[in-house]
């Protein structure tokens, strides 16, 4: 109902799922279709202030008073210079989850005056610092599992913490348990920045294919959604927890309250440049003008597995609001078009009148196809049952930009379909609306990859209108 209102009142509405599982089918929204956006991890690596705060101070600038209680939200009391005694949370419990920093699972007597290593795992990693400190500890490394692999979340921790991937987290374990008195000390060593590769797809973030709806591509795209420093409320502690007395003017946040701001800020830059342009247009521009590879050339890379992402990771891409700006050509849509998506979706004329707030009856005369909604991106999914099996998606592209020429691209790494665009040139006019069709022809022959993909790409020889490909067999 919100989104219906929305599109009417030409209002975009940016949409952002957290999935903690990496399940090939976690994408599943159920028929909502605005903008999906994943979260991707920016180039920097926040390891530690204190020497950059102590010479801001030197300023005693409001803003310089304002860092350092930051600082202070970060690592609390300061560690010791000398090193501490190093003790794994599994060796110092009885409770079979102990390793996880559990609340309660800790025995004082083993933790006190310690760093703890606690494994990241059931409980918010906050909650595993509070515990340590409970229990008397002085400070916590937190270890990844597989789960988590290398990708590292900053927090606001109760008591000095660092964070490291599973492989620096088996090695830590590897000394802790051969040596009789193993010991640690935690160096912070500043903020860096230009970190690579960067950004990547976080380990956390949505992933595809939609399970509900297949013959949508999601997510739509990623935007910035780890380690990002915003403002934040005094009404809690930025740990959240109860026990957590802090209270400062900003924090570290990660997740879907992060990538959700960056892509509204980007569609009311869009809206504001383009006030005529419809929601459907802004999430367009968004799309195609999105990136999916580094400047050496290089797919963006997937943190959860430290391999080049898919179209099921990114989406179209990462955004990028430079080019969103100028797209050149867009995939708009209207309300009668996504009413007769709901149509191809069998619903009743009741459910699409409530949501229409309009009476409206599909047209018993006319086919629908849910794969001729005219989105930015292409999912095809393909019949094991045998045979030759043809897939037709049909698109309009309106020209945003001056009147030009487009050549039509495809690339895939599938061997098993052939793809088409017809036709494979599109001449435009200004503000003219041009169709085509994109044929897959699958040699009925299932490969040993359940899902494959692709590219199309339009361009005028400046302007690159670029669209993902899935294809799936089911």
């Amino acid at each position: 109902m919100g989104f219906s209102f929305s599109f009417h009142k030409s209002f975009p509405i940016v949409l952002l799922v957290l999935l903690m599982g990496l399940c090939d089918a976690s994408s599943s929204l159920k028929k909502t279709y605005i903008v999906h956006v994943a979260k991707s991890e920016m180039p920097e690596s926040f390891e530690h202030h204190t020497l950059w705060y102590e010479s801001s101070l030197q300023s005693a600038s409001e803003s310089a008073e304002m860092m350092y209680t930051y600082e202070n939200a970060i690592h609390g009391n300061a560690l010791p210079d000398s090193p501490l005694p190093l003790i794994y949370a599994g060796n110092a419990t009885n409770a079979t989850n102990g390793n996880l920093c559990m609340t309660g699972t800790l025995s004082p007597e083993m933790v006190a005056g310690k760093i703890v290593l606690c494994d990241r795992g059931m409980n918010a990693r906050v909650q595993k610092g509070a515990v340590v400190k409970a229990a008397g500890g002085l400070g916590m490394v937190l270890s990844n599992t597989a789960a988590n692999g290398e990708e590292l979340v900053a927090d606001t921790h109760l008591l000095p913490a660092t964070a490291v991937g599973e492989k620096e987290g088996d090695a830590i374990k590897k000394y802790l348990f051969s040596d009789a008195k193993p010991t640690v000390k935690i160096l912070f060593q500043g903020t860096k920045v230009g970190v690579e590769p960067s950004p990547v797809v976080a380990a956390f973030s949505s992933r595809g294919p939609n399970s509900i709806t297949p013959q949508i591509l999601k997510p739509d795209l990623i935007a910035p959604g780890v380690n990002i420093l915003a403002g934040w409320s005094k009404a809690v502690g930025p740990t959240g927890l109860p026990v957590d007395e802090r209270r400062v003017d900003f924090n570290i946040i990660s997740g879907t309250s992060m990538s959700c701001p960056h892509v509204s800020g980007l569609a009311a830059l869009i809206k504001s440049a383009h006030p005529e342009w419809s929601p459907a247009a802004i999430r367009s521009a968004l799309m195609t003008t999105s990136y999916t590879a580094y400047k050496n050339g290089n797919k963006l890379q997937d943190s959860a597995t430290g391999k080049p992402s898919t179209p099921f990771d990114h989406g179209s891409g990462h955004v990028d609001p430079v080019a969103a700006l100028n797209p050149g050509l867009v995939y708009d849509l209207t309300v009668d078009d996504y009413l007769g998506f709901l149509c191809a979706l069998n619903y009743t004329a009741t459910e699409i009148t409530a949501l229409a707030r309009r009476k409206f009856q599909c047209d018993a005369g006319k086919k629908y196809s849910v794969s001729d909604l005219n989105y930015p991106s292409f999912a095809v999914v393909f019949d094991t049952m045998g045979g030759v099996n043809t897939v037709k998606h049909t698109r309009s592209l309106t020209n945003v930009g001056p009147a030009g020429t487009y050549k039509a691209s495809v690339t895939s790494d599938s061997k098993a379909v052939k793809i088409t665009v017809d036709p494979e040139e599109l001449s435009f006019k200004e503000n003219e609306k041009k169709t085509f069709t994109v044929t897959f022809s699958s040699s009925g022959s299932k490969p040993q990859t359940v899902n494959e993909f692709g590219r199309l790409e339009w361009s005028n020889g400046k302007t690159i209108v670029g669209s993902p490909i899935s294809i799936s067999w089911d």
